[in-house]
């Protein structure tokens, strides 16, 4: 169901790829830059960003919305938007994609990074 009334943002999700090994034969990754279309992104309540920083050590500054079907990796991630980087948080809240209503069914808190 596409809601017409709320649309979300692009933002910038870097996704890390594995593009080799070194002496070791320890992974060496890159980032590919990747947009991600119609985002929601909304500040985090005072009471979240507490129990956030309670439970990881991290302050939590936003929370974004991600689309139904999206297959992305948001675990510990960079995140680019408002022209500034982010990263993830933790694990995504993630609800049965048939019993939410609206576009979107994942939720992942962000820091500052950088």
């Amino acid at each position: 169901m596409k809601s017409r009334f709320i649309k979300g943002v692009t933002v910038t999700l870097y996704v890390k790829t594995q593009t080799g090994v070194d002496g070791f034969n320890n992974p060496i990754y890159s980032e590919i830059e990747t947009p991600v279309e119609n985002v929601l992104i909304s500040p985090v309540l005072s009471d979240d960003a507490t129990s956030t920083l309670q439970l990881s050590g991290k302050y939590a500054k936003y929370e974004l919305s991600i689309p139904k079907g999206d297959t992305h990796n948001w675990v510990d991630c960079k995140i680019m938007f408002f022209g500034e980087v982010w990263r993830s948080i933790g694990y995504p809240e993630e609800l049965i994609e048939a019993l939410v209503p609206l576009d979107w069914n994942k939720k992942v808190k962000v820091e500052r990074y950088g």
